[in-house]
């Protein structure tokens, strides 16, 4: 992740000395993500939410099949705090020779176990509770989100770390996503999404960091009772689908602003 998040030292005229894997891991995708950010015309809110220090879990609603929504959270907190935030990523990021590019990136395998490791060593720990099925959903289903699954609970009980619900808004209108094909027979479990379009669409986009949860009257004892952790996934789960829906309330555009009529 330092690679890709890690501020850029290397002046303009010494690119040409740079080779290959640092050029694409290094300086492409930072020129790139300010270019996106603009494109999309980027909006932070809540930014003083995350903590400038300390473990801390960052728990986006995932949307747009392309995984847009992953870079850029990642990419404004390392912009804002100076922080590495530690991705939980799909294991499909994981198969073959993709895994190199993912481990250079700093990805780890979405899974309890790796993200405690990762909390205990005082890490910002983004991961998306919905997983494939949130991004894959048919841009129909937008911004309804799916059962979380409950893995960050337990991190912050047995770590007392914060949980920072947070919302991404336009990614759904920047991929658009037909329907998800799902398979039952040779690739169990695995769905695909059917995209429209591959190169975004302008969508404005707003990123909203919510007020943080704390589990700290919990123990790690508590971390194995299924019923309370399930009851505590579908509380942060409403507050995530609240605050979504009053942003949708307000949003009067989504790709242009119409223009300002004149009296």
């Amino acid at each position: 992740m330092k690679d890709f998040f890690g501020k850029r030292k290397e002046k303009l005229f010494d690119l040409h000395e740079l080779d290959l894997d640092r050029l694409a891991l290094y300086v492409l995708p930072r020129f790139l993500l300010e270019i996106i950010r603009k494109y999309l015309r980027l909006e932070i809110e809540g930014m003083e939410n995350v903590p400038d220090k300390g473990r801390a879990i960052v728990l986006p609603n995932h949307s747009g099949w392309s995984g847009f929504d992953v870079v850029m959270v990642g990419n404004e907190i390392h912009k804002a705090k100076s922080r590495i935030p530690r991705i939980l990523a799909h294991r499909a990021w994981f198969l073959g020779d993709i895994k190199i590019l993912s481990h250079k990136m700093g990805l780890q395998e979405a899974s309890t176990e790796n993200g405690l490791k990762l909390l205990k060593k005082n890490n910002i720990v983004v991961l998306f509770p919905e997983g494939e099925y949130g991004n894959f959903k048919p841009t129909s289903e937008r911004y309804h989100l799916k059962e979380f699954r409950r893995g960050f609970v337990r991190m912050a009980m047995v770590t007392g770390a914060p949980i920072i619900p947070t919302i991404v808004i336009g990614a759904e209108e920047t991929h658009i996503n037909l329907a998800t094909l799902k398979f039952t027979k040779y690739l169990k479990g695995q769905i695909i999404p059917i995209p429209l379009n591959i190169l975004p669409l302008p969508a404005k986009w707003k990123i909203k960091f919510l007020d943080p949860v704390y589990l700290r009257e919990y123990t790690a004892k508590d971390a194995e009772n299924s019923d309370l952790v399930h009851k505590i996934a579908l509380e942060i789960q409403a507050i995530m689908q609240a605050a979504i829906d009053a942003e949708l309330k307000k949003r009067k555009w989504i790709y242009f602003k119409p223009p300002v009529e004149v009296s």
